[in-house]
């Protein structure tokens, strides 16, 4: 039987800024708390109000939730810094979780798409964290995009019955679709090292790739990788770590748990996926922070 769940407001500080929160407390004290780190510039409720649903369900099952605003994002005051400089915004929130629920003993950092290279950095500097819930990691770049585009859409979108309907009707223009087509194969094979991030400045192809492994390799906590099935994000991230030396020796490590929904779309918008991570997460965070 889900236990009761508060539901307490919270603003605390943040490089000389107020960072603002929903903290979600069951009534038992807790033993393990969750901070749910958002990422580019969306705000603490979630695509779908992902966010709100998945920390109720974390907090009825007894753990302390707390997601909240970056610096310039949603209710928080101050300028966005961009996805790679957040690491600072989830250290403020973790020390506001511990410091309302002085019970915990393990804290876990849940984050989708470009948050997971902020929680990777934070989670090797502190000692508090137990692991991580990384959710269709963001590791963009040109050439990676344009690959995962022609792997998984392209030669996906020959086999799909609407598209020989489109053709039989006359509204496939395969003049627009072969410029479409050759462009992305210069960004594929004609643009080594010119890949970019989600900022859009120019760095490294898989820069981002091997920023986020190295960073979780120094972390020695668990790690939980959800993807989804249908999401070029998690399809490129997957051809990046199977590229990747260091991401093969990761992904093989007994610490490491991987999940995959296979039907879902990048942000988890049907209430039988949302579900679903939340009972993954649950269950693992049984384990992690035990």
């Amino acid at each position: 039987m889900p236990g009761l769940v508060e539901e307490i407001p919270l603003a605390f500080p943040c490089l000389g800024e107020t960072l603002i929160g929903m903290l979600h407390q069951p009534a038992a004290p807790a033993s393990v708390g969750v901070v749910v780190v958002v990422g580019g510039p969306q705000y603490r409720a979630g695509s779908h109000r992902q966010f709100i649903l998945l920390a109720r369900a974390l907090a009825a099952q007894g753990a302390a939730v707390l997601r909240f605003d970056c610096r310039g994002m949603g209710d928080s005051d101050g300028t966005f810094a961009g996805f790679e400089l957040i690491e600072p915004d989830i250290a403020a929130a973790v020390d506001a979780l511990m410091a309302r629920i002085p019970s915990l003993r393990h804290v876990i950092l849940w984050g989708l798409c470009d948050a997971v290279l902020a929680i990777a950095e934070h989670a090797r500097r502190d000692p508090r964290i137990a692991g991580v819930v990384l959710l269709n990691p963001w590791v963009r770049s040109e050439s990676g995009l344009a690959k995962a585009q022609l792997k998984h859409y392209y030669l996906a979108r020959l086999l799909q019955p609407d598209f020989f309907r489109k053709v039989l009707r006359g509204e496939f223009n395969p003049f627009e679709s072969g410029r479409a087509l050759l462009a992305n194969l210069a960004r594929a094979f004609g643009s080594r090292g010119s890949g970019a991030s989600a900022a859009g400045s120019g760095v490294a192809a898989n820069s981002l790739a091997e920023q986020l492994v190295n960073e979780l390799r120094r972390f020695k906590g668990r790690i939980l990788l959800i993807l989804s099935g249908r999401d070029l994000t998690a399809k490129e991230f997957e051809d990046a770590a199977r590229a990747s030396a260091a991401w093969r020796a990761l992904l093989a490590e007994a610490r490491v748990t991987r999940r995959e929904l296979a039907a879902a779309d990048h942000t988890f918008s049907r209430a039988t996926w949302r579900d679903q991570v939340a009972a993954w997460t649950w269950e693992w965070v049984e384990e992690a922070a035990p």
